[in-house]
């Protein structure tokens, strides 16, 4: 019978399969999430979404490193056993198997320098995330100057970076990490303007960030106010870690920053003043809203 030709050599590509199973099965190996002994919440630090998406980008690297190799192997290893049952070898077919087993090679290449390229994104925007979030711990202060920092908080369909809840309003910040571009001499050039709409950084422009920064100070405001029953003053900030701001024709609405006078920016910045019971309100409602709906399910903050 001479399909038996092409199924028995099915059996050469058990040992790949087993080995791919394993692989599956300890793709979760490094999770770094872990959860308060106190009420079995996850705790969450600066950055948190970030952690998560970078552990699940080194995920996909090691599935893609380990499991590429067999799918790599399998044609070959598959041709191979056709050797040794088939009576006659037919060029074509092993041209077909190399072919194949080429193409895959070329797909792995490439997953895995997008895998590469994208940890590498994640930990940029990472490093910003913990240089701001350390920068709002400045803002802590005894209860006679009640200062609470949030971080990653979620929204409909994404998180907020940072929320600073202060006795004279609370504030948005988002963080953005970009790659600052090297000159002919090898220089970075750090400067970036803030205009109406758009960031222009040195070689190309940006609308992303600060419309995201807007809607989240928005839909903040709308969510504090529905919350606590009464308006709440919110503003936003949009923190760019390393780059020199060019403020010149910056909106009224959105301050930009680099991130490093942050805390005593928001220490100025004097919003509305918040009595005692609605700055309770506030942080209550941030806390439960934090511990309880997590942003496992959002793809994570915009980098």
């Amino acid at each position: 019978m001479a399909w038996l030709e092409y199924l028995l050599p099915l059996i050469f590509l058990f040992p790949l399969a087993a080995m791919a199973v394993i692989v599956v099965a300890l793709r979760n190996l490094h999770d770094a999430r872990v959860s308060s002994p106190f009420d079995a919440h996850p705790l969450r630090g600066p950055g948190q979404a970030l952690r998560d998406r970078l552990d699940h980008a080194f995920a996909a690297l090691f599935l893609d490193g380990a499991l590429g190799p067999l799918v790599v192997l399998a044609p070959m290893v598959y041709g191979m056993g056709r050797m040794l049952f088939a009576d006659r070898q037919y060029w074509l077919e092993w041209s077909l198997y190399g072919g194949l087993s080429t193409a895959l090679v070329l797909i792995c290449c490439l997953r895995l320098i997008r895998d590469f390229q994208r940890i590498r994104r994640l930990k940029l925007g990472l490093a910003c995330e913990l240089a701001v979030g350390q920068e709002l711990q400045r803002l802590i202060r005894p209860e006679t100057h009640p200062f609470f920092i949030f971080h990653d908080i979620p929204a409909d369909t994404y998180s907020i970076d940072h929320v600073a809840v202060t006795p004279h309003g609370v504030f948005v910040i988002e963080t953005r990490a970009r790659t600052q571009p090297l000159n002919a001499r090898g220089v970075p050039q750090k400067q970036v303007a803030v205009e109406g709409t758009r960031l222009r950084f040195p070689g190309w422009s940006e609308r992303q960030p600060l419309r995201k920064t807007r809607q989240a100070t928005a839909w903040l405001r709308h969510w504090l106010s529905r919350e606590c029953g009464t308006e709440v003053p919110v503003a936003g900030i949009l923190a760019l870690p390393g780059w020199d701001i060019d403020s010149s024709d910056a909106p009224s609405d959105i301050q930009v920053v680099d991130g490093e006078r942050l805390a005593a920016l928001i220490t100025e910045t004097q919003l509305a003043p918040l009595p005692d019971e609605l700055h309770e309100r506030i942080n209550q409602a941030l806390m439960h809203r934090s511990a309880h709906l997590l942003p496992a399910h959002l793809a994570g903050p915009s980098l």
